[in-house]
């Protein structure tokens, strides 16, 4: 089996890695020639467990490609697999240009009785309204005739890729019976999962929709019973877990914001399509804003209890979106940041995961804690987890905002600090 997998992201090239290691020949298209560069020498662009030594196996094997030409690595490929971005629009619509251009190249290439599947999250009813058509348009051939379309949402998550990528059930969905019995038998053979059939493509884009939209609401339902919590007196994780203990209820943890590719971004791929068809999704809606405003919720909350944050020297701690992960996609420390500066303080950030230059390239000026007045977590990185509290307070550091509940309250407060969790009252509210 020949593959091409159009896409050498964080998802796109483990995936094509292990289609290889299943036993495909599996080609890697991207625009990025240095990527492509490192991958025919076998070399892993990514922090991601395990796939460097993959990689060094396939490379050897020569089981693994690359190439920036889409159009002709199509040509001699039976499946084509994409897995390139769809991003949000400043009206917060998908965008589906990346997606459509990749489907172009797929076209001029195209040959009859091809297999071609879309991995990356779109909205409901995307793939066949505005996808496929460009397929046929720069193929000359017919979906459901001369070559198949499937769609199979990409489900896994950065650091635990090749880990999840033979346990998570791989859903799919068909433009036919054909393309479902294709697409069934692809995944089964070359991945390893689980594979769960759902039917059309329109049902298998919902299942990631889905998945995405239940865990935004949680949160945000978290997010809200917590704020009640800090001026009630109550500790929300302590009664957060409790409540879980029935069988009934999983709700899940607060925090100081939702970053990622997936949360902050694809439930308004549902909800814009849900406006346009007169059903409005009044929860998600809620949901996205709740999360949206929480990292200026919380700063308003120590501004307005402690002092105005005008000329304070804050120092963020982690611009990763989740701990051990070097992706900032939407990470909240951007939203942070943005919204200190607005209120006039001096901002600072470190993260052990990058370097002082890489903090600067993404807009943030590298610093230390002890001297800053106030001290936010962001990210709840390992080398975060014991911080001198002591040391602090005597070099100047007045206010933590513990974003993700990871420190010990009484301790902050014995060493002198003013605490603030989420969902946790601080000294001042408990008065």
């Amino acid at each position: 089996m020949k593959i091409t997998v159009v896409g050498g992201g964080r998802m796109g090239l483990p995936l094509a890695c292990v289609f290889a290691k299943h036993g495909a020949f599996v080609t890697v298209s991207d625009i990025n020639q240095v990527l492509v560069a490192s991958i025919q020498a076998g070399i892993s662009p990514y922090e991601e467990p395990g796939l460097a030594e993959l990689m060094a196996d396939l490379h050897r094997a020569g089981r693994l490609g690359a190439t920036t030409d889409t159009a002709r690595a199509t040509s001699e490929s039976e499946v084509i697999v994409i897995i390139v971005p769809a991003h949000l629009t400043s009206a917060r619509e998908i965008d589906f240009s990346i997606l459509q251009a990749a489907s172009a190249e797929i076209g001029k290439g195209l040959r009859p009785g091809a297999l071609v599947v879309y991995e990356t999250t779109v909205a409901v009813g995307g793939t066949r309204r505005c996808l496929i058509p460009v397929l046929e348009t720069h193929s000359g051939l017919k979906a459901g005739e001369d070559f198949d379309v499937a769609y199979s949402p990409e489900r896994v998550k950065a650091n635990l890729v090749l880990a999840r990528l033979g346990t998570t059930p791989k859903v799919v969905g068909g433009y036919n019976a054909a393309a479902r019995e294709r697409v069934v038998a692809l995944y089964s053979q070359y991945l390893g999962a689980p594979v769960d059939d759902v039917g059309t493509i329109e049902a298998a884009e919902m299942t990631k929709l889905l998945g995405m939209l239940y865990r935004d609401v949680n949160i945000a339902l978290a997010n809200e019973l917590a704020a009640f919590c800090e001026v009630a007196g109550v500790d929300f994780e302590r009664v957060r877990l409790s409540a879980n203990t029935d069988g009934e209820a999983n709700l899940l943890l607060p925090g100081i914001g939702v970053g990622g590719h997936c949360v902050p971004v694809y439930p308004y791929f549902l909800t814009r399509e849900s406006r346009r068809l007169g059903i409005t999704q009044r929860l998600s809606e809620a949901a996205r804003e709740i999360n949206d405003q929480q990292p200026a919720r919380e700063l308003e909350r120590v501004a307005a209890l402690w002092k105005p944050l005008s000329g304070q020297r804050v120092h963020l701690l982690g611009l990763g979106f989740r701990p051990g992960v070097k992706v900032d996609t939407f990470s909240p420390a951007y939203a942070l940041r943005d919204e200190l500066r607005q209120r006039g303080a001096q901002v600072t950030m470190e993260d052990p995961h990058y370097t002082d230059q890489e903090l600067r390239q993404a807009g943030f000026e590298p610093g230390a804690a002890e001297a800053a007045h106030v001290v936010v977590l962001g990210t709840a990185h390992e080398e975060f987890a014991r911080p001198d509290f002591a040391v602090w307070r005597g070099a100047g550091v007045e206010v933590v905002l513990d974003g993700r509940n990871f420190w010990n309250q009484e301790a902050a407060e014995a060493a002198g600090l003013l605490y603030f969790g989420i969902g946790r009252a601080s000294r001042l509210e408990r008065r």
